[in-house]
C-alpha cells in the first residue's frame, strides 16, 4: 500500500465531515488535506484508542520525534511519507503538526476545565490550528483569513463536544467548564452517570447559543477574496451547523447517544455549497 492510499483509506474510514468536503477539491490539494487529516487521525487515535495512558504518551512522543524526523528528511510512517511532499507547497509548519499533539496530550493530563478560558486553550490546539493548516491548504490570500479559521475551528470543536457529551463522559472526561456547570446547577457526577435534566437541557443550550454565535463570527471574519477558495470550511461549516440544529431539535439528547447526519446528507449539503456557494 502506498502512503497516498494509507491517507485516504484513514480518512475515508472516518466517516467525518471533513471527508465529503475534500471530495470536491483539486487533486493536489486534495492530496495535502487528505494526508493532513489522516495525521490528525492518527494522534487523536492514539487517544481514545490506547487504554494504558503511559502508553498513549510515549506513542505521543513518538509521533513528535517522528515530525521532528520527517522535517528533517527522515519520515518512516506512511502519513509522514505523504504529508510531506505537500508540506512546502502549501506552508505547513513543524510547529503546527506538534501544536496538534500537544493538544491531544492534554486529554491525557486534564480531563476537567475550569472555565472557558482553560478550554479555549485546548480547542485553539486541537482544532484553531487544525483549522489554520486546512486554510492555506484550500487555498488563502489573505492574512484575516486565519482569523476566521480559528473561530471557525473553535465553533466545530465546541459542536463536538456538545455531540460527545455521553462518549467523554463514558471515558471520564467533561469538557463543559466546571465554572458554566455550577453557573446552571449540573453536577459532575450527574454527566459521569448520563442523568438528564431540565438544568442540563439548559446548561447545552448555553453551550449551543455560543457555538452559533462563534459561526456567525467565522463567517463575518472570512475576506471576500478568499471566499470561492475557502469553500471546504463552508461545506464543513454547513454540516456541522446542521448537526448542531439537529442535537437541539432533539432537545440535547446527548448523554446516551451519539446523533449524527447519514452520509448522503453530509453530501448533499457539501454539494449544495459548492454549487450555491453559500451555506
Amino acid at each position: 500500500m502506498t502512503p497516498q492510499q494509507y491517507v485516504q483509506d484513514k480518512a475515508a474510514a472516518s466517516g467525518s465531515s471533513f471527508y465529503y468536503a475534500f471530495l470536491f477539491l483539486p487533486k493536489p490539494r486534495r492530496a495535502a488535506i487528505t494526508a493532513f487529516y489522516a495525521f490528525c487521525r492518527e494522534v487523536d487515535d492514539v487517544v481514545d484508542e490506547v487504554n494504558d495512558a503511559g502508553v498513549a504518551r510515549t506513542k505521543l512522543a513518538w509521533w513528535q520525534s517522528e515530525v521532528a524526523k520527517s522535517f528533517a528528511g527522515d519520515a518512516s510512517h506512511p502519513v509522514m511519507k505523504a504529508l510531506m511532499p505537500c508540506a512546502g507547497e502549501f506552508g505547513i509548519e513543524q510547529r503546527q503538526l506538534h501544536a496538534v499533539i500537544e493538544g491531544c496530550r492534554m486529554d491525557l493530563e486534564q480531563t476537567r476545565y475550569l472555565d472557558f478560558q482553560g478550554l479555549e486553550r485546548y480547542c485553539h490546539l486541537v482544532a484553531g490550528v487544525v483549522g489554520e493548516v486546512s486554510a492555506r491548504i484550500f487555498g488563502q490570500a489573505d492574512p484575516k483569513t486565519t482569523e476566521y479559521a480559528h473561530t471557525l475551528g473553535l465553533a466545530f470543536q465546541l459542536t463536538n463536544i456538545i455531540r460527545d457529551v455521553g462518549e467523554d463522559a463514558l471515558r471520564g472526561r467533561i469538557y463543559i467548564p466546571m465554572s458554566e456547570l455550577q453557573q446552571f446547577d449540573v453536577k459532575a457526577h450527574e454527566i459521569l452517570n448520563r442523568k438528564y435534566s431540565d438544568n442540563f437541557t439548559a446548561l447545552m443550550k448555553f453551550q449551543a447559543d455560543r457555538a452559533h454565535r462563534l459561526y456567525g463570527q467565522a463567517l463575518a471574519l472570512l475576506p471576500a477574496v478568499d471566499r470561492r477558495s475557502q469553500k471546504p470550511g463552508l461545506m464543513m461549516a454547513s454540516i456541522y451547523r446542521t448537526l448542531l440544529r439537529e442535537i437541539e431539535r432533539d432537545g440535547f439528547q446527548v448523554l446516551h447517544q451519539r446523533v449524527s447526519l447519514t452520509p448522503l446528507r453530509k453530501f448533499w449539503l457539501a454539494w449544495k455549497v459548492q454549487a450555491l456557494g453559500r451555506i
